[in-house]
């Protein structure tokens, strides 16, 4: 029979050779397992690089709207300012032209003007000066009524009443004769 020490050589040998084939195949694991964490973090330096590019790109584009946006906002308050002195010299026209209609009705009724000056013969006998047939008396008339139609720049009612007056007047005269 063997001997004690055989035994616990036999057994030791045995559990050296089990000992050894647990640490190869756990130092395998672990390569394995290394490789796997070196390409995890691999992965991981490539997707933190990209992040800061893209952050970096982000961050230029916001800065360049913010650039954008400032020039735009000071291009409208320049506009603004236009419009607004625009608008005061436009106020400003309109008072003017209003004391100067004023002024222009007060002498018209201090003068006498006014009224009288549409009622007087005189003017529409010139108006019709020349006038010596119907067709004649007609194309005045017409011309007449464009140039002073109250919806014209120089239009006024009354002068059209007075130039209807006048070619009811000569129309009546014209037909008798016909």
């Amino acid at each position: 029979m063997r001997d004690a020490e055989e035994i616990l050589q036999d057994g030791c040998e045995e559990e050296l050779k089990e000992l050894k084939v647990w640490l190869f195949k756990e130092n395998i694991r672990m390569r394995e397992l290394r490789n796997e964490l070196e390409e995890v973090q691999s992965l991981l330096e490539k997707e933190r690089k990209q992040f800061h590019d893209e952050m970096a790109k982000l961050t230029r584009r916001i800065e360049m709207d913010r650039k954008r946006l400032v020039q735009e906002n000071r291009f409208f308050e320049q506009k603004m300012k236009i419009l607004q002195s625009g608008f005061e010299k436009l106020d400003e026209d309109r008072r003017k032209f209003q004391r100067e209609k004023d002024k222009f009705l007060t002498r018209k009724e201090s003068s006498g003007e006014g009224h009288i000056f549409f009622h007087r013969p005189e003017l529409t006998t010139l108006l019709f000066r020349g006038v010596n047939s119907f067709l004649a008396l007609k194309k005045r008339y017409r011309d007449l009524v464009k140039m002073y139609h109250p919806d014209n720049v120089a239009g006024d009612q009354e002068m059209v009443q007075m130039i209807n007056r006048e070619y009811e007047r000569l129309k009546k005269k014209y037909e008798k004769t016909s």
